[in-house]
């Protein structure tokens, strides 16, 4: 198992205030993480470092293999954006737009030139688009404008639309964030679903879908990493130290776990005969 994230001494500074902190941070290719912590623990800085729109002031960050720490030529920059799909809060749809045609959006890394201005999609990249809403459930409103849907509905055309990009690795800021208690978790499960075979890294404000999102539980506080713990070891101890009481050091998490799960993808009878990384 390669890789898909790596951070070493990693610190972002904002007005002279340090807001990440990061000694070591490694997420192999196909883990599921999430990132929990309250508002301001830095949660939304790091997915803007593994994204390429932050720079760290220090340390080295390598994701799917590039150097993010260093100005990157404009042709490696795009390879990155379309092998780093992202969910985020705003969704970003276009609201005029038809749900087939934002998810369209998706294929733009590969569709150029006239083509993307004038919105004229070839035909495998269309059946992309129908395949990826009908995954999510919205192939019966492929032709409704993203405007006259649900925030659900809304939620679940931005994970098709990912689907099309067909990256590497996902991003998802607070995906459920503006999603009652019901839609949260239809979408955590859909998410979960489109995701398989990919690393996904997931901000996550409510604790209680940390099982349909996640098998490893990083939880920040003040910029650095309190605890790294596979989902079914985080219990209301840790979480409620993590929001409230003082923080629970964890030594050498990043690594153990890391070699752990080599030793496992190696070893499939480890782990009752099945590896995690399949």
């Amino acid at each position: 198992m390669s890789a898909c994230i790596d951070l070493y001494d990693v610190r972002c500074t904002l007005a002279g205030r340090t807001v990440l902190d990061i000694e070591r941070l490694v997420v192999g290719e196909g883990e599921r993480v999430a990132i929990v912590g309250h508002n301001g623990a830095g949660k939304s800085t790091l997915l803007r470092v593994l994204s390429g729109f932050t720079r760290p002031t220090a340390g080295q960050v390598s994701v799917l293999g590039l150097r993010l720490d260093a100005s990157l030529p404009p042709a490696r920059l795009r390879a990155l954006r379309r092998e780093a799909g992202q969910v985020l809060q705003g969704l970003h749809l276009v609201p005029r737009l038809s749900a087939l045609e934002n998810v369209l959006i998706g294929s733009l890394g590969r569709v150029t030139g006239w083509r993307s201005w004038v919105r004229r999609y070839p035909a495998h990249e269309i059946e992309r688009a129908h395949a990826a809403l009908a995954q999510v459930g919205m192939l019966d409103k492929a032709s409704m404008r993203t405007d006259g849907l649900s925030g659900g509905e809304r939620q679940k055309v931005a994970i098709a639309r990912m689907l099309v990009q067909a990256p590497r690795l996902i991003l998802a800021d607070e995906p459920t964030a503006a999603l009652d208690p019901a839609a949260a978790q239809v979408i955590c499960r859909v998410l979960g679903m489109a995701v398989a075979g990919k690393t996904l890294v997931s901000v996550v404000h409510n604790t209680t879908l940390l099982p349909l999102l996640a098998e490893r539980v990083i939880g920040l506080r003040k910029g650095r990493i309190a605890f790294d713990l596979p989902q079914s070891q985080v219990d209301t101890r840790q979480l409620a130290a993590l929001y409230g009481g003082p923080s629970v050091p964890v030594r050498d998490r990043v690594d153990e776990h890391f070699k752990r799960r080599q030793h496992t993808c190696l070893h499939p009878d480890a782990s009752a005969g099945r590896s995690p990384c399949h």
